[in-house]
């Protein structure tokens, strides 16, 4: 309560709000994070940006060292690549942005290098996500060079989400894509969520973090998959792990 300045009944409502999201469960004395436990659960955007930041930040800034100038990308909505669209805002190379997220698009559109198109839709409730019609559709009628996509969990050879209509988006950015590049940090690789997106034989690489599970890591090479492992330097660089 001094670190954060904060009176215990504060804290208490805040608590009591987090747990009816459903993005804690209450303990004796304190609280725990509600992960992967539920199907459909998923946090906020505020509080989904503050899981894992620093290996998000890590894993961001090596899917930028790949881009190339001239490219065209598509931007999925979710926190990883948010930071994938801060490392270009920091470092600009000319680009062709596609994006359902609101808040990439927030951040590309200061960026005087990047062309940025942004998908249609019906913004999903309680979030920055733009899902539905017109942009399934649009996505139909391009050919970007790359598609970056994050999902909810990595179990097996499966990639899943929480919802039907972001599984759906995500299907239609793979489809739209010559190379198709998940990032997912090492709390991704867990139980399924309530739909699948998509085969690992679907896409074409994984960026993670060193957190990651030796025998998961064993699995993805076991089945052919592409992985770049980033070791995490607090506060936030990053280099190869060899």
């Amino acid at each position: 309560m001094d670190l954060i300045g904060a009176s215990p009944s504060t804290i208490r409502r805040d608590l009591e709000t987090l747990e009816r999201q459903g993005a804690l469960e209450r303990t004796h004395g304190g609280a725990m994070l509600q992960r992967t436990e539920l199907a459909t659960f998923e946090p906020d955007l505020a509080t989904a940006a503050h899981f894992a930041r620093a290996e998000k930040e890590a894993i961001g800034a090596a899917m930028m060292s790949e881009l190339r100038a001239g490219q065209s990308v598509i931007f999925d909505a979710s926190t990883t690549v948010l930071e994938v669209a801060r490392a270009i805002a920091a470092a600009p190379i000319p680009l062709t942005a596609v994006t359902n997220s609101l808040a990439i698009a927030q951040i590309l559109a200061t960026v005087p290098e990047v062309r940025l198109v942004m998908l249609g839709g019906t913004c999903k409730p309680g979030s920055l996500t733009l899902v539905g019609q017109p942009g399934e559709n649009f996505l139909r009628t391009i050919h970007a060079d790359v598609a970056i996509l994050g999902t909810h969990a990595i179990t097996g050879d499966m990639l899943t989400e929480t919802s039907l209509e972001v599984a759906a988006m995500k299907q239609a950015m793979i489809a739209a894509a010559r190379r198709v590049v998940v990032l997912a940090d090492n709390s991704k690789f867990t139980a399924p969520n309530f739909c699948t997106i998509c085969r690992l034989a679907d896409i074409h690489q994984i960026i993670t973090d060193e957190g990651i599970d030796q025998a998961h890591l064993t699995n993805l090479r076991t089945l052919d998959v592409n992985v770049r492992v980033v070791r995490v330097s607090r506060p936030g660089s990053s280099v190869e792990r060899s």
